[in-house]
C-alpha cells in the first residue's frame, strides 16, 4: 500500500460578505471565477461588493456586469466600474487610492479578493499594493491572472473546485467576454490547464490558487 496523503486544510465559518477587486473587466472572473461560483452557491445570500478600476461607459463594463451576475447567481451583488485609463493606473495613483477608500467605507467583508503583488501588469500591481492600505485588518487573497507575461506566482493557498465548476468558469469566460475571444491566451484550454495544475498541487481535480501577504491563525481546542 502507498503512504497515506496528508493535506492540511483550513475551513472558514460561513461567509456573509466578500469584496472582489479588479483592475480591468474580466480580471476577477479569470482570477477567481470558479471560487466565486462555489462561494455564491454555498452561500446564496452572500453580499458581493465589486470594484473594477477601468471600463466605465464602455461595452466592457456591460460585459463585466453580465458576467458577474452569471458568476454570482442569487447573491446580493453591487458592482462599481471606474474610468481609470487602461494601462495607466500608476499615473492615477491618487484617484485609485481615493476610490478604494470610498469603496472600503461601503463594505465590511470577511475576505477580500484582489490581484497579487507580483503581477507583472502595472495596473494589477498598483491595485494589489493599495488594497492592504485600506483593508488593513482583513484577509486579502491575491488571485492569479493567466496571460502572456511569465509572472505566474507560487500560491500559498489553494482552493479545490469540482470539475463541473472549473468547466463552467471556462465556459462563462468565453460566453461573457466576447471582446476577448480570439486573443491567443484567452481560451478554455488555458484556463482549465492552470486550474488542473493547481488541482494537482492540492490532491484535487482542479483548484484556484491565491497568494497571502499575511494571515493570523488562532488554534482551537485545548
Amino acid at each position: 500500500m502507498g503512504a497515506a496523503v496528508t493535506v492540511i486544510t483550513l475551513t472558514t465559518a460561513p461567509l456573509r460578505e466578500i469584496a472582489i477587486l479588479g483592475a480591468h473587466c474580466d480580471d476577477i472572473a479569470i482570477g477567481m471565477g470558479a471560487t466565486l461560483l462555489a462561494l455564491t452557491r454555498r452561500h446564496p445570500d452572500l453580499r458581493v461588493r465589486a470594484l473594477v478600476l477601468s471600463g466605465r461607459d464602455t461595452p466592457r463594463a456591460e460585459e463585466e456586469r453580465k458576467a458577474l451576475e452569471s458568476f454570482c447567481g442569487t447573491a446580493d451583488l453591487e458592482l462599481t466600474v471606474l474610468d481609470v485609463p487602461d494601462g495607466r493606473a500608476p499615473a492615477h495613483w491618487a484617484a485609485v487610492k481615493d476610490a478604494l477608500a470610498a469603496f472600503r467605507h461601503g463594505t465590511e467583508p470577511e475576505v477580500v479578493f484582489a490581484p497579487q503583488r507580483g503581477d507583472a501588469h502595472q495596473d494589477h500591481r498598483t491595485l494589489a499594493e493599495l488594497v492592504p492600505t485600506e483593508f488593513r485588518n482583513h484577509l486579502v487573497l491575491g488571485y492569479e491572472i493567466l496571460k502572456w507575461e511569465t509572472d505566474t506566482p507560487k500560491p500559498e493557498l489553494l482552493h479545490p473546485v469540482s470539475p463541473e465548476l472549473a468547466a463552467e468558469k471556462a465556459r462563462l469566460l468565453m460566453q461573457c467576454y466576447p471582446s476577448q475571444v480570439g486573443r491567443d491566451w484567452f481560451d478554455e484550454a488555458a484556463f482549465l490547464g492552470l486550474a488542473r495544475i493547481r488541482g494537482v498541487q492540492c490532491h484535487a481535480a482542479y483548484a484556484e490558487g491565491f497568494v497571502i501577504d499575511k494571515a493570523v491563525i488562532e488554534f482551537g481546542g485545548m
